[in-house]
């Protein structure tokens, strides 16, 4: 896997993970709950976690399977933004419950990528 776009992909994530973060803390502390605001920090944590983890493994000259890249960026597209379209569905009143079964599948995908960076 090109070490740019793995850069580029964590960076990107990190970007959106701080303006997700402070739009959580600042414009959506007033309309969300305690409950969904923890839930949406959540998937901001998991979502920087893992930008982290992918500018590590591009900086690092580490030569990253394809699989283990796709794992990490398909998990934190499932996962977080599946946490974030629940809240703020919730939040409206008409919570999109279909996307209750993609966050386990997304976390699913993050722990894989962790298994494949192991291996």
């Amino acid at each position: 896997m090109q070490q740019e776009i793995i850069i580029t992909t964590g960076a990107l994530f990190g970007l959106l993970a701080v303006i997700f973060g402070a739009f959580g803390a600042h414009a959506l502390k007033k309309i969300l709950s305690d409950t969904q605001l923890t839930s949406f920090e959540v998937g901001v944590k998991y979502q920087m976690y893992h930008a982290i983890v992918l500018l590590a493994v591009g900086l690092s000259g580490y030569n990253v399977s394809a699989v283990t890249y796709w794992c990490f960026t398909l998990g934190i597209l499932l996962f977080s933004f599946s946490i974030y379209g629940l809240v703020l569905t919730d939040a409206k009143g008409k919570k999109w419950r279909f996307l209750g079964p993609v966050t386990p599948l997304g976390g699913l995908l993050l722990t894989l990528g962790w298994l494949f960076l192991i291996i």
